[in-house]
């Protein structure tokens, strides 16, 4: 879908999200819902639509839509809703900096150089991958190294193939998707590594991706060293002990013309450090308030600039959160300061938002570090749920509701998930 940009800038908008991918259409449609009547979309692509463009698969949609949808389907459905609700989305454009103020300057190809004032800000930037680079694999520096995202790219937009005989190491979400569609697109993929000893991909990626299709996924393993002139030629891989040293005595080469590298995301904050906003040392992203509000006054922030989603269903609902308290911030709407620090236990890494009200629900996001079935999620003494199970590839979310803060005025709430023997029932 051909997204129109406006003819015209307006010199103040009520609100500004930065990125037009589905955190940043979810955050627009929020802030109009909650006021605002003046708000801008910049996005750097020539469409909004973010990554979803290029995730022809299904499997998106359920938890916001009601139904699976392909990633372009649901882009389209984001970006009707957004311009439904007269907002502007100005593509081929880039927020070259914000100031303290919320002053924005961008260039884009219809209006040049341009800066604007918002009454608040929304950073909804997403994220990019971990290149070779981040990981420093030893080796040659040939063609054929590249990451998932950009072969997904060329394969589904270009109509190009990355090579006839591929490695991907790591097995994060969008280096599983890329196994199917080579395969299914006529390339041998050998196999998937992964360093740690479990999968870091939603399960149902790995059931439908590598099980469905045959691939083998081969854990405890990484590449450590890659060939090749021109063209990469084969890699090394090897198994790693519990302190993740490759165990070289046991090397071996995988001939391939290609290695997809996997390896996970990075929050793209460029401006949030610009900002100087303080970030989170676990998720990289800003810390953010249960109106997902930074610690610069008027500036929010959402979807995976904040942190890694698994599904781009949570990064709507978050999204939208974020809009609505940047539209309330616009139209001076006061809002409740939050009362409650949550603070990770057991096997929880980090929990977002880490701070909320006791005067209305909240659905906290969390990972753990290591698999655990069957367990329990606690959440200090006050409320505790029975979990199946825990992984680190799949998020844990929590809905926290007023009556189970019933009594609880305010203070620190400690969010664990341990084993069941030990958790009691729940």
């Amino acid at each position: 879908m051909i997204t129109p940009r406006p003819a015209h800038l307006q010199p103040r908008y009520d609100v500004v999200v930065v990125g037009g991918g589905p955190a940043g259409l979810a955050a627009a449609v929020g802030a109009r819902e909650s006021g605002a009547e003046r708000v801008l979309v910049i996005d750097r692509e020539p469409e909004a639509g973010g990554i979803l463009q290029q995730c022809i698969h299904p499997g998106f949609g359920l938890h916001h839509f009601g139904e699976e949808l392909t990633g372009p389907e649901y882009a389209q459905r984001a970006i009707v809703q957004t311009l439904e609700h007269d907002v502007d989305v100005l593509s081929s454009a880039y927020v070259l900096d914000v100031a303290t103020d919320r002053r924005l300057k961008v260039t884009s190809r219809d209006h040049g150089v341009a800066f604007l004032d918002a009454g608040a800000v929304v950073l909804a930037m997403g994220a990019r991958e971990r290149t070779r680079g981040a990981i420093r694999i030893p080796g040659d520096r040939p063609a054929g190294v590249m990451t998932a995202g950009f072969a997904q790219k060329l394969v589904n937009l270009g109509g190009v193939l990355p090579g006839r005989r591929a490695v991907i190491l790591g097995s994060g979400d969008i280096g599983l998707i890329m196994a199917r569609r080579l395969v299914l697109e006529g390339v041998e993929v050998e196999g998937v590594y992964e360093l740690m000893p479990h999968a870091n991909g939603l399960n149902r990626n790995i059931v439908q991706c590598l099980h469905d299709y045959d691939i083998p996924l081969h854990l405890s393993t990484t590449v450590v060293h890659v060939h090749g002139g021109e063209r990469v030629q084969k890699v090394t891989v090897a198994p790693v002990d519990d302190a993740y040293r490759p165990d070289l005595g046991r090397a071996r080469d995988v001939p391939c013309d290609t290695l997809l590298v996997s390896i996970g995301l990075i929050p793209d904050n460029e401006l949030a450090h610009r900002l100087g906003l303080r970030l989170d040392p676990v998720t990289t992203g800003p810390v953010v308030t249960s109106t997902m509000e930074t610690t610069r006054d008027g500036v929010f922030a959402c979807g995976n600039v904040v942190h890694i989603h698994d599904l781009v269903d949570y990064v709507s609902q978050e999204s939208m959160l974020a809009g609505r308290g940047a539209g309330a911030y616009a139209t001076g709407t006061p809002t409740p300061p939050d009362n409650v620090r949550l603070t990770p236990g057991e096997n929880v890494r980090y929990c977002v938002p880490p701070t909320i009200t006791t005067d209305r629900e909240h659905t906290v996001y969390m990972r753990v570090s290591k698999p655990m079935a069957p367990c329990t999620l606690h959440l200090g003494d006050v409320y505790q749920r029975p979990l199946r199970y825990v992984f680190p590839g799949e998020m844990v979310t929590l809905k926290v509701r007023p009556r189970f803060l019933e009594g609880f005025h305010g203070g620190s709430l400690t969010v664990s998930i341990v084993p069941r023997e030990e958790g009691g029932s729940a």
